[in-house]
């Protein structure tokens, strides 16, 4: 489990980073909160910041509930593709939005299979 507690930890340091990186746009782009919308590259640092957090809520949990069930290599490999897969949609989508879909693809196919794995798991954990 030490793998999974590592790629839960990196992921929350991820969003993180790029909360931080949102506020540093909001600082060189002149968007002065609570707005969200002005610049044009600062709102792409948020909706990548947005875009993670809607996925992170669909990612950690499946990735915890797979690793009751799964091999730990697997899950742990899934989780190493969608933490790649999300710094890929970073570069990608503050480069042009154009560019955001190796990293979507990066990051969703994971969890996708994660999600179909924790569904698996937690029926099989089911006791009639």
């Amino acid at each position: 489990m030490a793998w999974i507690e590592l790629i839960t930890v990196l992921s929350v340091l991820q969003l993180f980073v790029f909360s931080v990186l949102v506020a540093r746009a909001r600082g060189r782009y002149g968007v002065h909160a609570p707005a969200v919308t002005g610049h044009e590259v600062f709102e792409r640092y948020y909706r990548v910041q947005m875009n993670t957090i809607e996925l992170l809520m669909l990612f950690l949990p499946s990735l915890w509930i797979a690793a009751r069930c799964s091999d730990g290599l697997w899950i742990t490999i899934a989780g190493l593709v969608y933490l790649v897969g999300r710094i890929v949609y970073l570069f990608g989508y503050v480069s042009d939005p154009k560019k955001r879909g190796l990293g979507y693809l990066l990051s969703i196919l994971p969890t996708l299979a994660l999600m179909g794995s924790a569904l698996v798991c937690s029926i099989q954990m089911i006791e009639l």
